[in-house]
Order: C-alpha cells, then structure tokens, then sequence
C-alpha cells in the first residue's frame, strides 16, 4: 500500500467517526405555562357617540331675540332654548282672530235669516226660492266661519314656530354666543346630544357573530382615559357586514351616568365568547406559528414534544391558549431547527 492509499483510507475515516460519534443535545430555555381559567375574547376598538345628536334650527326665519341656554348646559324635555321676533306674527294673528269674529258674526245673522224664512216658506209667505237663496248664503257663511277658523290655526302654527324647545332630555353642546342677528329658516341654531348611555360602534369578524347576542353584558375602556364599565350592554348585531372590510358592525350600550366616558373618543370592548375553560399563559415568544400555532413542550426523557394550541387572548407580552394535552413548561424562542422528539437541555 503506498502513501497516497493510505492517506485517503485515514481521510475517508475521520467522517465515519465523526457520525458514529455521540451529538451534542441541543440547549433551549425552558418557561413555565401558568394555567388559568379562560374564555375566547374578541377585543375591537370603535368610536363612542351619543346616544342622540339633534342639530335644531326654527322652521321660519327671523331675528333671534332671546336665547335661554348656554354651551354646556344640561337641559330637559320640553325646556325652551329660544325664540325669535314675535311682532309680525302676533298681529297676523290678531288680524286672523278678527277675520274670525267676523266672520262669526255674518254666520249667525244670516242663519238667523235662513231660520225666519223657513218658517215663513212653512206658512208661505216667502217663495221656494227666496228660501233657497237664503239657505244658500247660511250655508256660505258657515264655510266663511271654518275658513277663518283655519286661518287663527295657521297664524299660531306659525307663532309656534318661532319657539325652539328641547325633544329629549340632553346636553347643549352648541348654541348662539350673541342675539339679535337673523336666523334662516332650517339653519341649526342648536346642536344638542344625549351623552348618557353612550353609543359604542365597531365591526367584528364574521366567524364570531354568532356567538354575540342583543342584551349580552360586556366591558368597555376608555382607550385615553382609562375609563372602564362591565355593564355595557350589545344594543344589535346588524345582518349585513360592511362592504368594504367584510366585517360585521355591532352597536353597544355604554351607560354614562356619571360622565367618566367622553363622546367622539375611542374604547375598546371586550367580548367573552363562550364559556370560561382551561387555558395556560405564556410569553409571546413562545408560540409558534410554523404549520400552525403550536407549542414545545419537554417530557421526562429530554425530548421535545409539539403541542397544538389555540390562542384565545393576546396580550402585549404573553398569550392565553388552549392546548390539547395539559403542558407546565414550553421552549421559549423555538427555532425552526426544533423536530418533535429531538432531545434537549436546559440552559
């Protein structure tokens, strides 16, 4: 055998030892999974308003002369916020009370006339048609007396209109600094909004509508202010999902009595989905997402065994999921590298 056999008979067998070698155990850190008891949730963030926005103007136009509310102001149904010039329409309807009384008087002295003749025509003493005639001009003054009737009706529907009050109980949010200029007709004077309940509006994925009913108790927080109820409650569930992200809107009911929540803000509303059940938390970092969320876990041997999970919560460092068999510790940062079955240690 000469050099160069024997050289490569010593190259070729480095290899072949190597492999029948023992393999280093990979290292990994091990985290507690501390168990909970869970529901699924569905967290969304949407925009609270009021409950009712009214911008209120006055059907006619006029000069404003008197404005009984301020910005800010709490007000009641029925309380009056202001009105504008009165002179015009209360002689319109004086004039129309006249017409009235006019009128009434005609009435009465030709149904007075129509009431002789019929009894003269009885005796006859008058003819057929002097009595006809008669009758005939009763009659009109009787629709003279309805006309003017309508008359007064239509001149104080008009006064009327030159009054705002309040439809529902609310609050001012904007009203005149000054009097005296003139308003138009339709123009809002007034902007009032209902601030107590609130009403929260978001969209949730079509997979869960069926899981949240009208009447359903939730918790809202105020993203800002760290506000929070427990008793806001799902007003509806709309059957018809938005046509641009596909999702479904939902409206919720955000008691305010106290006026911790602040209209055109955001919040979040978190949702249970379902019963409370077994769960485990752990950090973020160790779920893993390859072929599907999954976890590792450690038997008693050193081996690695791959859990399937499904997460239920996610927070800003830890996740709440739900495994398939029961789990008391999982890798943290699991690599790709890592197979079902490989053993490791700890580090």
């Amino acid at each position: 055998m000469n050099r160069l056999t024997v050289a490569l008979a010593v190259l070729l067998a480095v290899p072949a030892a190597m492999a029948e070698g023992p393999l280093v155990a990979p290292r990994v850190r091990i985290v507690p999974a501390r168990p909970v008891t869970a529901s699924t949730r569905e967290s969304v963030t949407g925009q609270l308003g009021p409950s009712r926005l009214l911008p209120l103007g006055f059907e006619v136009g006029g000069r404003l002369v008197t404005s009984r509310v301020s910005k800010g102001d709490l007000v009641k149904a029925g309380q009056s916020l202001g009105n504008l010039d009165t002179e015009i329409i209360n002689a319109q309807v004086a004039q129309a009370e006249a017409g009235l009384m006019a009128a009434e008087a005609g009435a009465a002295l030709a149904l007075d006339v129509a009431g002789r003749n019929e009894k003269l025509k009885a005796e006859g003493s008058v003819s057929d048609l002097q009595f006809k005639q008669t009758d005939a001009q009763a009659k009109g003054a009787k629709a003279q007396v309805a006309q003017a009737r309508a008359g007064v009706a239509q001149a104080n529907a008009g006064l009327r209109r030159h009054f705002l009050s309040a439809p529902f109980a609310a609050t001012v949010v904007d009203a005149p600094d000054n009097t005296g200029g003139m308003v138009g007709p339709g123009t809002p004077v007034y902007i009032l909004m209902q601030l107590d309940p609130l009403v929260l509006k978001v969209t949730i994925p079509e997979k869960v509508r069926e899981s949240i009913k009208a009447g359903l108790k939730v918790r809202v927080e105020a993203t800002g202010s760290g506000a929070a109820t427990d008793d806001a409650v799902v007003k509806v569930v709309l059957p018809s999902a938005d046509p641009q992200t596909r999702r479904v809107p939902l409206e919720i009911t955000v008691p305010n009595a106290d006026g911790r929540f602040v209209a055109n803000t955001l919040a979040r509303v978190t949702i249970n989905l379902g019963e409370p059940k077994p769960a485990v938390v752990i950090p973020s970092t160790a779920l893993g997402t390859t072929g599907g969320e999954h976890v590792f876990a450690v038997d008693e041997s050193g081996a690695l065994k791959r859990v399937p999970v499904k997460v239920m919560e996610r927070g800003n460092t830890t996740v709440t999921v739900t495994t398939q068999t029961p789990v008391t510790q999982v890798v943290d940062y699991p690599t790709s590298a890592l197979v079902e079955g490989t053993k490791v240690t700890q580090r």
